[in-house]
């Protein structure tokens, strides 16, 4: 049996889908979620907590819901340090920091985000280093970062470089993750966005794939944004990726 056909067993697909709230409206935000009646999971970003803040992942934990506060720190040692330490201590389970930022910065991170959950009685939450965004395609990322490795190479030295800093999860495009999974095998935590159902846009991602490949390769968790949110029945849209995956 496949590794993702064994780590299936007993899991329902919905815990797999993390459900993108990219609105710049809190009100928007908690609609769209409470549309979703077996929602789980759900993707706190840049805009909606610039426009939010704090409370509104809150809400969604009070809620019932699972946050990923997809806020992708990068910045010296301290200062990651101490966002992570507050994002553990709002109670959400993922947290993108860039692996850019290097070994310390990372290390330091994961240190801190550890100590902000202990101090609210919480687990400790998940560190996900990002690789490299799906935005990128790679003749541009070569082309306009001047880095020579290709795409792919770098998306695993960036994963190899957190792993050793001891985070226990990267972001990486669903084309990099059977290579990711290789040489980080489970419980370490693959976050794929770029998750496109068979017959959706591909919009301003450039590495993607259809939710039943991404969990074939690896994934172990998939973030789906405007296929769901954007459908005129978000909550059927949700149950047809389950099915996909089902």
């Amino acid at each position: 049996m496949a590794e993702a056909e064994r780590d299936l067993q007993g899991w329902d697909p919905a815990d797999r889908i993390i459900l993108a709230l990219d609105r710049g409206d809190a009100e928007q935000a908690l609609a769209l979620a409470a549309a979703v009646p077996d929602l789980r999971w759900v993707k706190v970003g840049l805009e909606l907590f610039t426009a939010a803040g704090p409370a509104v992942v809150r809400e969604l934990r009070r809620r019932g819901l699972r946050v990923f506060l997809d806020l992708k720190f990068h910045d010296i040692p301290t200062t990651m340090a101490g966002a992570c330490r507050s994002a553990a201590r709002l109670g959400a389970e993922l947290i993108t920091v860039h692996a850019c930022a290097g070994g310390e910065a990372l290390a330091a991170a994961q240190a801190a985000a550890v100590e902000g959950a202990a101090a609210e009685g919480l687990s400790a939450p998940t560190l996900l280093a990002v690789t490299v965004l799906t935005s990128w395609d790679a003749a541009r990322f070569r082309q306009e970062l001047a880095i020579p490795t290709p795409l792919d190479d770098h998306a695993a030295a960036l994963a190899a470089l957190a792993a050793a800093a001891g985070l226990t999860g990267a972001v990486c495009s669903p084309q990099e993750v059977a290579r990711l999974r290789a040489a980080h095998p489970r419980p370490f935590t693959l976050v794929t966005p770029g998750i496109r159902p068979a017959g959706s846009e591909a919009a301003d991602q450039k590495r993607v794939m259809t939710p039943a490949q991404a969990l074939a390769a690896g994934a172990s968790h998939l973030v789906i944004g405007r296929p769901i949110s954007a459908a005129a029945d978000p909550a059927a849209a949700f149950a047809a990726c389950c099915a996909e995956l089902g």
